[in-house]
């Protein structure tokens, strides 16, 4: 039997979230100026910043399925325990209840 322990996830400070906001707006600002700033034409900028808004989009997307399955895990390894906790405060392994 594998020991289930529930995991305590602890809220994201405030500092790590605007840590995280402005480190993805000065890559992102930072790549769209290199796309504007690159020696080519219209059409392959273009091309490069779809590649960029379907990159940013997909792993946005990818994040988001990621934590939803770990949630799901958690929900049903809650749900296991809260059975086997049940099933194990029901059962008298010594019979003591019965006279």
């Amino acid at each position: 039997m594998t020991d289930v322990t529930p995991s305590v996830q602890r809220p994201t400070t405030m500092a790590f979230f605007v840590q995280s906001a402005v480190a993805f707006g000065v890559s992102l600002l930072a790549l769209l100026v290199g796309i504007a700033r690159l020696p080519v034409g219209q059409w392959e900028r273009g091309y490069i910043g779809l590649g960029l808004i379907f990159v940013v989009s997909s792993a946005f997307t990818l994040a988001k399925c990621v934590r939803d399955r770990q949630e799901v895990s958690e929900v049903t390894n809650r749900v296991d325990k809260a059975r086997i906790d049940k099933l194990l405060t029901e059962v008298d392994p010594f019979g003591q209840g019965k006279a």
